[in-house]
């Protein structure tokens, strides 16, 4: 969207997007993609149900690595490819949450560096890619992470040269020493395309397409400026280009990535599907505002030129817009991957800080009581997580052995080992046992 913005401005034509699809069900975006010259629209609804349509056409072609690996290769070993960004999300990397350290034994990882394996992951394409950049003499391109975890271009360029030392020490030292990877926060909700869109796109502006994008009038992306060979010119159409991302990052992290959590778990077991039902239900209203303001926001840094009392009120308004569709099932899958990232590092520093985290434990504790995969009314819940097959059987255990689901060290760390939240977490996983979500969340909330 961004670099769209610049060309329609008219500047900036040397810019343009090559989008890169590795995983199998990106075939379907390739195909799309293809047919439609790399066009598709962005429509932007407000929760008064207004309609905001554009055509993005930055994106001018579309690879699909699994079908042709060498063609992807070229690409980035291409001197005129600058930039490749990345959107791998929270669990992509490959990160053991327990000793920090990148996994080389995951399968697809392990054939990757096989000795003359055809790339099958973004680790073997993109390190590939810089052996052959070093190897003609070619400066190599900047990795520009988007995604949602603090320091995404510390996260990413520990990884990657994780890898590339593994490959070729010599590589690895090249790609420590001459890479760039800047940190970013992307800040917009945008769920996955609800199947009636594109007749909504056709009624309203006369254009079919296969994939639309339906998103919210809130944006912001901020970038640490710190590239190889030279960017766009961001800063031009809205993007704020910083020094210093991190403020941002976890203002967005904790705030936002942290109360879609506490949405998500208590929502479904309190009967909600859609977000927005439940944002606009008072009691998450001062549930997710008690969480903010007591125990998220005294873990943030200074963020300039941003009034985090708005920023707090802005997101519930956000979380309430029906006309985005975002659905409770999304805020539920993948917890393994988001908790952690999310939540966790909050009631760390508030432990070390001595303070309060009875919501944090109760968002913890919520998540244990879904991932027991029946709901208040003996139903069963779909648990979509790639630790299910751990992590249900230890929350099925948890109403006779109630720190069972804590145990797990590989998610929690030493938790399990600080009273000082095991407390809060039984005292709410007991009330939800025993009293229900609706129940748990008014005590947490406190009276209007």
């Amino acid at each position: 969207m961004y670099i769209d913005r610049l060309l329609a401005r008219g500047g900036s034509r040397e810019w343009a997007v090559c989008g890169v699809g590795v995983l199998p069900g990106d075939r379907r975006m390739r195909d799309v993609l293809t047919a439609q010259d790399g066009r598709y629209t962005l429509s932007v609804v407000g929760p008064d149900g207004g309609w905001d349509t554009r055509v993005i056409g930055s994106i001018v072609e579309y690879l699909y690595a699994p079908d042709d690996p060498e063609a992807v290769l070229a690409k980035l070993a291409d001197p005129a490819t600058r930039i490749v960004s990345l959107t791998i999300t929270e669990g992509g990397y490959g990160i053991d949450a327990t000793t920090g350290e990148f996994d080389a034994a995951e399968p697809s990882v392990a054939a990757d560096l096989a000795p003359g394996a055809v790339p099958r992951t973004v680790f073997g394409f993109v390190v590939e890619a810089f052996a052959r950049r070093r190897a003609a003499g070619i400066a190599p391109f900047t990795v520009m992470s988007c995604d949602n975890i603090q320091g995404n271009g510390h996260v990413a360029q520990r990884v990657f040269g994780a890898f590339a030392r593994l490959r070729d020490p010599d590589l690895g030292e090249w790609i420590d020493r001459e890479v760039r990877f800047p940190n970013s926060m992307v800040d917009r909700i945008t769920p996955v395309t609800p199947p009636e869109a594109e007749l909504e796109v056709l009624r309203r502006t006369g254009i079919t397409d296969r994939w639309p994008v339906i998103t919210e009038p809130f944006t912001q992306w901020v970038l640490e400026d710190s590239f190889t060979l030279g960017r766009p010119a961001y800063e031009e159409v809205g993007v704020q280009v910083v020094e210093d991302v991190m403020p941002y990052e976890l203002m967005k992290l904790r705030l936002l990535n942290a109360s879609h959590q506490g949405i998500a778990y208590f929502g479904h077991l309190c009967g909600y599907r859609m977000v927005d039902e439940a944002a606009r239900d008072p009691l998450f209203d001062r549930f997710l505002m008690r969480y903010m303001d007591f125990e998220a926001t005294p873990t943030l840094r200074p963020v300039p030129g941003v009034d985090l009392d708005r920023y707090k009120r802005t997101l519930i308004e956000r979380f309430g817009n029906p006309a985005i569709g975002d659905t409770v099932a999304r805020l539920c899958a993948e917890s393994s991957d988001r908790i952690p990232k999310w939540v966790l590092p909050v009631i760390r520093e508030r432990l070390a800080a001595g303070g309060e985290i009875d919501c944090a434990a109760a968002i913890v504790a919520s998540w244990a009581r879904y991932a027991e995969g029946v709901d208040e009314q003996g139903q069963p819940i779909e648990v979509v997580d790639r630790l299910r097959d751990r992590l249900t059987p230890l929350a099925q255990r948890q109403r006779t052995d109630p720190t069972a689901f804590l145990c797990n060290r590989s998610v929690f760390g030493d938790l399990i080992d600080e009273p000082r939240f095991v407390r809060p977490y039984l005292a709410a996983l007991e009330s939800l046992h025993t009293r229900g979500a609706r129940a748990t969340l008014g005590d947490l909330a406190g009276s209007e």
